[in-house]
């Protein structure tokens, strides 16, 4: 219970800023729950005075209250629904807003290990259950209970006793909603969960369409998709379940309050200790209250609901962004790289990834990265922009050790070519320019374009640089991409360009052209370069061998094979795999 209350007072501390809206809703919810009891009260003069004893009460008396009840009612009811709408929109912007923030600020490590389709739900879906408790879950507690409250005012007015009957129910009531809520919470928990799977499993089936087609694994993908269905199904039923019985519970307390007072209404008429006009005011009033009662029942589903994604929300909000402990920065680095004994391990790994890295990059120097799959290459780049932290040793950039510099500052040395091409559903001027913090030209985006060798296509696409790319790129072909993802690293102009196989999905001409495209653009930048293809680094100033997470060899292209070492090896392996292909 008191965790319960502390995630809702954390979640009411979004509509904070926004207590105006939530006052005027407060204000019609106070003014719809005080015309409740006036309907009632109407009763009793109507009957003892209009039919009981037939006074002569004025005929427009009660049909004009009946209206102008309804009317004020009516006012006072849209009043707070818009303005408790507008607040919990409010609510949701925000708090998507916030979530989407911190989701981006969080380490690569945490998205590595977070199923995508698990924070697409969070911040999609799961908000969205999260503000009905802020909001709509609060609307019926208040007004409810406002009714609740003016109801059983009436009744103690007109007749204690039967009013102590009535109450005795609110004990039942409060004992089977505290049975069903510790259940409902659960199973809204773990549905949650399967929300965010069955997510997971329509994106990937949306992004690998290729592959099953190809591989005909309709059957395996619906199979996936209809158990996780099945499970989701299976959670919300046994959540029916668990709301469905609270009601009916409930409904059945209050018809025997009600029989009850019924009975003892009765006698005391018998007695003349009641009239007609108190009697069927008495009645009205506690057949009214079962509405409420109702409403407030019902709501602990939705609650519930909300609490278990309010947990999951928060869980990502409080996930620890990558730290950014440094206090130093630069104006532009010269790009001079130091690794001094590093050694990184993956959390949960049995062994290092990088052990004992010792590497001097001079500024403007081409580096070369070469070695079998898992030997570290890739991981050695990620370290560079702190994308993780090393376990052991440092890296300095112009003799500063990186983690002295800020993110923003470390960052803005550095553009980055990765075998993994992203591109963003927008234009093609767009993509290029993206996250670029100064002013950019067209001209300068077509010089970087003509630099990847793109600006041909470019031209000949209907709208040129406002083209769109489509979808992660769909609109271009994989090499089409690739030379975008280049060119985009070139318009950065940073001083240190790391290409993680840059030139992987071009062709042998294409691939030349920017080949000499991007040697003339790493000239006066320090350039790391990850490649499996050795024809593309053999004029690096350096080439640097990587076997199991450690450097065994490293040299000028012409300097390794004559030593006949790993490298000589790789490239002889490489040359008869092409020379058989030539075949």
């Amino acid at each position: 219970m008191k965790h319960s209350l502390s995630i809702y007072r954390r979640l009411m501390g979004y509509t904070r800023p926004y207590l105006r809206g939530f006052g005027l809703a407060l204000l019609g919810m106070v003014v719809a729950a005080a015309t409740e009891p006036m309907f009632p009260a109407l009763m009793k003069p109507l009957l003892d005075q209009g039919f009981v004893e037939k006074s002569g009460i004025q005929l427009w008396y009660v049909p004009a209250a009946i209206i102008g009840i309804f009317v004020v009612r009516g006012i006072a009811t849209f009043t707070s629904n818009y303005a408790l709408s507008w607040v919990a929109n409010k609510v949701l912007a925000d708090m998507r807003r916030e979530m989407f923030a911190h989701m981006l600020r969080l380490p690569a490590s945490d998205f590595e290990r977070e199923a995508s389709g698990l924070l697409i739900s969070k911040i999609v879906f799961e908000v969205n259950n999260v503000t009905v408790a802020a909001t709509r879950v609060l609307t019926t507690v208040v007004r409810d209970s406002l009714v609740i409250v003016g109801l059983l005012s009436w009744l103690l007015y007109l007749n204690w006793k039967l009013t102590m009957v009535a109450l005795a129910l609110i004990p039942v009531i409060a004992i089977v909603v505290a049975v069903f809520s510790k259940r409902m919470r659960s199973l809204n928990r773990q549905s949650l969960e399967h929300t965010g799977e069955l997510t997971r499993v329509v994106e990937e089936a949306v992004h690998g369409y290729k592959v099953i087609k190809v591989f005909g694994a309709y059957g395996r993908e619906s199979a996936l998709f209809g158990r996780t269905v099945e499970r989701l199904r299976g959670f919300a039923m046994r959540h029916a379940v668990a709301s469905g019985a609270t009601v009916p519970i409930t409904q059945l307390c209050a018809a025997v309050a009600v029989a009850v007072v019924v009975s003892i209404a009765l006698m005391q008429s018998l007695e003349n200790q009641t009239t007609v006009g108190g009697f069927v005011s008495f009645v009205t009033g506690m057949l009214m209250l079962l509405a409420p009662l109702k409403h407030l029942a019902d709501i602990n589903g939705p609650l519930q609901r909300g609490l278990a994604a309010a947990e999951s929300v928060f869980e990502l909000l409080d996930h620890v962004a990558e730290a950014d402990t440094g206090t130093r920065t630069l104006a532009r680095a010269d790009g001079a790289l130091r690794f001094e004994a590093v050694a990184f391990r993956y959390p949960g790994a049995e062994r290092d990834a990088l052990a004992g890295i010792d590497l001097d990059i001079r500024a403007g120097e081409l580096v070369a990265l070469v070695g079998a799959s898992g030997g570290g290459k890739t991981t050695l780049v990620n370290l560079v922009p702190r994308f993780f932290a090393p376990t052991h040793g440092r890296i300095l950039l112009d003799g500063v050790p990186i983690a002295d510099l800020t993110l923003a500052s470390l960052r803005d040395q550095l553009a980055l070519v990765s075998q993994d091409i992203v591109l963003f559903n927008d234009t093609v001027r767009a993509n290029v320019a993206f996250g670029v913090s100064r002013a950019v030209t067209d001209e300068d985006i077509w010089r970087a374009l003509s630099d990847a060798a793109l600006d041909a296509h470019v031209r000949a696409l209907p709208g040129g640089l406002d083209a769109p790319v489509g979808e992660r790129g769909a609109k271009f072909s994989g090499g089409q991409r690739q030379r975008l993802a280049i060119a985009r690293a070139l318009l950065k102009n940073a001083p240190v360009l790391l290409l993680d196989e840059a030139t992987s999905a071009l062709d042998s001409q294409t691939e030349r052209d920017v080949q000499m495209a991007l040697e003339r653009s790493m000239t006066g930048r320090t350039t790391l370069v990850i490649a499996h293809r050795l024809s593309t680094i053999e004029r690096a100033d350096r080439i640097v061998v990587l076997e199991g997470g450690r450097i065994v060899e490293q040299g000028r292209h012409d300097e390794l094979l004559a030593r006949g070492g790993i490298y000589a090896q790789l490239h002889r392996i490489q040359y008869a795999s092409v020379g058989a292909g030539a075949d």
